[in-house]
């Protein structure tokens, strides 16, 4: 896991739940562009990240005050961000795609995630990789970078794969991935797998909607039959 840089804290003292997978390891996952509407279940998932998780994610240790500081700040005009949702409309995990704001470096972006604990060991954080990357080029960048820790294995194991070249400095490393140009194929493909997890999203909103209105019916009804059984 990384993260454009952004200093942080010591990890705070408490546990937060941790959300759940739904889809088995390997599996294929619909994953959507988010925005500030969606603040909230980005500010659930990093408070729910654990003090190494934390730390691997950011490069410090963070605390719920900076990661909320963090969030604030998020500029969804120029950044890109990506999520992958549970049937609770969890966000489980997210990518943070940064454009660079110098203008000499316009083509140059940089890329972090971060995956929920119980949802590890499924893929995700390649899967996440591949859609920032297709976004990327499409967006007419040519350079990937990505900022992590060298015992973050996990995420520069997704960047070696994907053909980066790495350079350690010490504790953090820097992988850097020339990306190919946009074409025909990359933007269609980038529209309908939005497209197909923007229904997604929807279908599963609908879902969790119906069952809070039948558990809110089914309790209503039960208060009911209580009622009559008391007063017969």
């Amino acid at each position: 896991m990384s993260t454009p840089h952004t200093p942080l804290a010591p990890p705070p003292s408490h546990a937060a739940p941790v959300p759940a997978a739904d889809h088995a390891p390997g599996a294929t996952v619909p994953i959507r562009s988010i925005g500030a509407k969606h603040l909230q279940a980005i500010e659930a998932h990093l408070l729910a990240l654990e003090p190494q998780d934390r730390y691997l994610r950011f490069g410090y240790s963070a605390s719920d005050e900076h990661i909320l500081k963090y969030v604030a700040q998020l500029n969804f005009e120029r950044d890109e961000l990506f999520g992958i949702f549970n049937r609770k409309l969890e966000l489980i995990a997210m990518a943070h795609l940064a454009f660079s704001v110098d203008p000499s470096f316009k083509s140059c972006a940089e890329f972090g995630v971060s995956v929920a604990k119980g949802a590890r060991a499924r893929g995700y954080g390649s899967q996440l990789f591949n859609r920032a990357v297709m976004h990327a080029r499409n967006e007419g960048v040519n350079q990937l970078f990505i900022h992590a820790l060298s015992e973050n294995t996990a995420m520069l194991k997704i960047a070696r794969k994907a053909g980066a070249r790495i350079e350690r400095d010490g504790s953090e490393s820097e992988a850097h991935l020339v990306l190919p140009p946009a074409n025909f194929d990359s933007r269609m493909i980038e529209l309908f797998n939005e497209q197909i997890a923007i229904t997604d999203y929807h279908l599963k909103a609908r879902a969790r909607r119906f069952w809070r209105f039948l558990s809110l019916l089914q309790g209503a009804r039960g208060a009911e039959i209580k009622t009559e059984t008391l007063s017969e």
